[in-house]
């Protein structure tokens, strides 16, 4: 009996110096895991503010943009989890690529206010140089959001108080938007607003695209369910009950 606990003692030691080993290399190996991930994210968040500062010409083009990548990245993925095809999601990128494009070289290369300045000279209106683009803008864009005001009115229904917020709503943003196109922007901050405005759109392409189709939940609740062996099993019940024994359970 001696030599036998001697035995389970000398076994527990060792289990015991084996355990603390495990436990060293699992928290040298958690450590050089959390040192990995803390590289990449250092990594990629230093590429991310280098691009900015190298194609945009500020960092902070950098940390704005990358936010928006993350987010909309993680949209997607979630988005694809739930059932939504690669195809519809690449859809709205598309759209989306194509929005920064037109909004990077229009704003980039001041075709808006060169318009305002050429519809200021034609019409002579008698202003400052200088004010005349924006004082241009900002009636032209706002009378546009006038217009689109007044047909989302007549298209509503309901009180007269939703419509009128409808017209007001509209035609404050196209005032707003009209300023904001007046501005004489450099091809780097033009590139910058395009990028930035992409990412908002591929969201928001992605989110309409869900609320106007839906989620298929019974698809997402299938592929979850042991479908194909519940169809078995009954099917085989089915069959041992038919040859059962009149009489024996059922």
């Amino acid at each position: 009996m001696a030599l036998v606990l001697a035995h389970i003692d000398l076994a527990k030691a060792e289990v015991g110096a084996i355990a603390g080993e495990i436990g060293r290399i699992a928290a040298a190996g958690a450590l050089a895991l959390l040192l990995v991930i803390f590289a990449v994210f250092l990594l990629v968040i230093g590429i991310s503010l280098s691009l900015g500062e190298w194609l945009l010409g500020s960092m902070g083009w950098g940390v704005v943009n990358g936010v928006e990548l993350f987010l909309s990245v993680a949209m997607a993925a979630v988005l694809l989890a739930l059932g939504i095809s690669a195809r519809r999601i690449g859809g709205a990128l598309a759209v989306a690529i194509v929005i920064a494009i037109v909004i990077g070289v229009v704003l980039g290369l001041d075709l808006l206010n060169q318009l305002y300045v050429t519809i200021g000279e034609r019409m002579s209106v008698a202003l400052d140089p200088g004010v005349r683009p924006l004082v241009v803008g900002m009636i032209l864009v706002g009378a546009i959001g006038l217009i689109v005001g007044v047909v989302v009115a007549f298209r509503m229904s309901g009180s007269g108080g939703g419509r009128f917020v409808a017209i007001a709503g509209l035609t404050v943003l196209g005032v707003a938007l009209g300023a904001f196109t007046a501005i004489t922007f450099s091809p780097q901050v033009g590139a910058g607003i395009g990028i930035t405005v992409a990412y908002l759109a591929w969201m928001a392409l992605m989110g309409l695209d869900v609320s106007r189709s839906g989620i298929d939940v019974e698809a997402l609740k299938n592929r979850f369910t042991p479908v194909q062996s519940i169809e078995t099993g009954k099917e085989t019940l089915e069959w041992l009950q038919k040859r059962m024994p009149p009489g024996i359970g059922s």
